[in-house]
């Protein structure tokens, strides 16, 4: 067994508490620890919390998850995990449906090899082609298409059926079909890059629609006539809340607003990273679009935003130091929220004996200091 000895952790039910954690690939047991445990050593200041899980980033360390290769994916994977995360979903973009296949089949060959090196590849959010073009952000618009079962079948199959959630505009045809065929199969349907309506958000929520896509980016704002996606978002409880807690996609009274008027458990925060994310300031690419990194901002050359180079330890430090969410709230966001809205809580997300031993150590700066998944060491500063 290895263990945790006498540190602060953050105990799934107790919030944080002075105890000792041992762990093998699983954590079997929070409290007093064999004396013949292997000691992971660590400084005073440590805080031994849940693996983070980003549900939507699209690349870092200079790969793209659309790159379609097991190395890009790996570059990913290792790169993330030294920001605490220890689950991802691989997150694609609009784009050619030789390109989005060829994407898929790479996660189908990562996922079946499963590396022990870096972060826990989950599935795929596949973000795009099904959106608004008029809403369509960094997303290239000849690759635009209308919500469409049959596609989204064959992406799924190519996969090996690891798509675990889809970006889509409810109000475009065909999207309500492909909500409530997702909802069937178990998989999250999310409104993103939308024109929606109040009744169109509505509509979407009743076939099933569980999540909404870097809230309060590339959908229609709230208005005291129309509260469009933005005040649907915040409406419906039924609907977690993804955010960039960057502070330039989104302004702190706008996440303090967020996080004001949704249950604590239905937000959830992510990176949204690109490839850029981990390397120095410059051009970068996006969907074959260049981008250019200055003072932690990716933008095309038309000033649009495309994506970001945040990483999830400093998106919680923001959340917390700018927002005024409490400390463990805004983990939870990192943990437990994206856990259950991907239906995987019983695995991950929490520190509880029988859970997988992810973990990710912090000191009082939110720096990182060790990352751990299934009781291996992945990361240490």
């Amino acid at each position: 067994m290895k263990a945790f000895q006498n540190v602060l952790v953050y105990v799934e039910g107790k919030g944080l508490k002075k105890c000792s954690v041992g762990f093998g690939e699983k954590i079997e047991k929070i409290g007093k620890v064999s004396k013949y445990a292997e000691i992971y050593p660590l400084p005073k200041n440590a805080i031994v919390l849940p693996g983070f899980i980003d549900q939507h980033i699209h690349g870092a360390g200079g790969s793209d998850g659309m790159d379609g290769t097991v190395e890009d994916i790996a570059k990913i994977a290792t790169t993330v995990a030294a920001e605490g995360t220890t689950s991802f979903l691989v997150t694609t973009m609009t784009q050619s449906k030789e390109n989005i296949t060829k994407a898929m089949g790479a996660v189908k060959e990562y996922r079946k090899e499963n590396p022990k090196t870096g972060a826990r590849v989950v599935g795929v959010h596949l973000e795009g082609p099904f959106i608004a073009a008029a809403h369509k952000g960094a997303q290239p618009l000849e690759y635009v298409k209308e919500p469409d079962i049959a596609t989204f079948d064959e992406y799924n199959a190519a996969s090996g059926g690891a798509i675990k959630l889809v970006s889509l505009a409810p109000e475009v045809e065909g999207a309500e079909a492909l909500v409530r065929h997702l909802s069937k199969k178990g998989i999250v349907a999310s409104i993103g890059h939308t024109g929606a309506k109040f009744a169109d958000i509505d509509k979407a929520v009743k076939a099933g629609a569980k999540n909404v896509t870097h809230t309060y980016n590339a959908q229609t704002a709230l208005h005291h006539r129309e509260i469009g996606t933005v005040g649907s978002a915040m409406l419906f409880d039924e609907l977690n809340c993804e955010l960039i807690a960057d502070t330039i996609h989104v302004s702190v009274p706008a996440m303090r607003l967020l996080a004001k008027n949704k249950p604590n458990d239905k937000l959830t925060l992510i990176t949204d990273a690109m490839r850029a994310k981990g390397l120095p300031d410059g051009e970068s690419e996006l969907g074959g679009q260049k981008v250019f990194v200055k003072d932690g901002e990716a933008r095309l050359a038309d000033g649009t935003l495309a994506g970001s180079v945040l990483k999830m330890n400093k998106a919680i430090q923001n959340f917390v130091e700018k927002v005024g969410v409490p400390f463990t709230q805004a983990v939870d966001c990192a943990t437990i929220n994206p856990a259950k809205n991907l239906s995987i809580d019983n695995e991950v997300g929490s520190i509880k004996v029988g859970k997988r031993a992810d973990f990710t150590v912090i000191n009082d700066k939110y720096d990182v200091l060790l990352t751990v998944r299934d009781g291996e060491i992945i990361y240490q500063a």
